[in-house]
């Protein structure tokens, strides 16, 4: 048996410009962290030769083109495994439409479960540049790269898409304090809806292509990326709220779907009793509000908001193999 965990991410600023239609054209960047919530992925050998997989729903499959889900499916193809296989799946937070990056963590966890299944050490960059071929080139969804690269290497990060199509990882050097004091005024908040991003990103991406405003915007985005990585190397950390403020103004003017009415209250009350400034994580919708916010304020925007509040931490690793037998 072994098992895999892979960390979720949460994203600050540039998201959006880890799209094709943009990276390939401008270049992106994205400044995130992995978090201390995971997707955990689970493979045993089956005692037939058949194939098991237990997630959201059972299937029992012959071969592996009868296989329903297209990640596994994808993955056991890329990994050479016919069958004879038993694989599961759980996750810490709700696994679908958290805008966590859920769908990119399993994937990355399910790679990695199944090279150390064949006996074979996958690293990070292996894991990432795999889980994107599996989601984009092979399964066809209009998503980008951050959530890949989060997932396979962990840590806080300014992840970069080059114009090549390579990614570029570069960790944030900064002091302990200033992850200490990043992690004391964070506050994260679950709407309650879940959302699929892929009918988001599609949009941004016809948005990108055709409307040069969008890409003005999304540029606009990606410069906020590098300034708040160079605020964190040089240990201020007082500007971290503005910063992320301004990417979520941004970002609502990319395309509609991003942000609800709903939405929208939660973050104005936020902003009444305290909060610098904040974020949806993820493509939009629904799913985990962040808000950066002082200690002292966060007991009255939870009042305010009367939203299930979820703590998180930041996670320095990038998807493990923590059980082999």
């Amino acid at each position: 048996m072994i098992i895999s965990r892979t960390p979720l991410r949460m994203s600050f600023v540039g998201g959006g410009s880890d799209l094709p239609v943009f990276y390939r054209k401008y270049g992106g960047a994205v400044l995130s962290t992995a978090i201390d919530r995971y997707v955990y992925v689970t493979v045993n050998r089956k005692f037939d030769d058949r194939i098991r997989l237990s997630y959201s729903r059972t299937e029992e499959a012959r071969t592996v083109d009868h296989i329903k889900h297209p990640l596994v499916r994808e993955g056991m193809k890329l990994a050479g495994i016919k069958g004879g296989i038993e694989i599961t799946s759980i996750a810490d937070i709700p696994s679908k439409g958290s805008g966590l990056g859920s769908s990119s963590t399993f994937t990355v966890g399910l790679l990695n479960a199944l090279h150390a299944y064949s006996g074979r050490h996958a690293g990070a960059e292996r894991l990432s540049k795999e889980a994107c071929e599996i989601e984009i080139e092979r399964c066809g969804e209009p998503i980008g790269k951050q959530d890949q690269y989060a997932a396979g290497f962990g840590g806080l990060n300014l992840i970069k898409f080059n114009p090549d199509d390579s990614v570029s990882v570069e960790p944030v050097i900064c002091k302990r304090e200033t992850i200490q004091q990043l992690q004391s005024h964070i506050i994260i908040f679950y709407t309650g809806v879940t959302r699929s991003a892929s009918g988001i990103l599609k949009n941004q991406s016809s948005a990108l292509a055709t409307e040069k405003k969008k890409c003005d915007v999304t540029l606009k985005m990606v410069k906020l990326a590098h300034t708040l990585c160079k605020e964190l190397q040089e240990n201020r950390v007082s500007s971290f709220g503005e910063i992320i403020h301004e990417g979520w103004l941004l970002k609502k003017s990319l395309t509609a779907g991003i942000t609800t009415d709903a939405i929208d209250s939660w973050y104005a009350k936020a902003r009444r009793a305290g909060a610098i400034g904040g974020k949806l994580l993820g493509a939009g919708t629904g799913g985990f509000l962040m808000f950066y916010a002082p200690p002292d304020r966060h007991e009255a925007i939870t009042k305010a908001l009367e939203l299930r509040r979820t703590d998180f931490n930041f996670e320095p690793q990038g998807s493990r193999i923590i059980f082999v037998h």
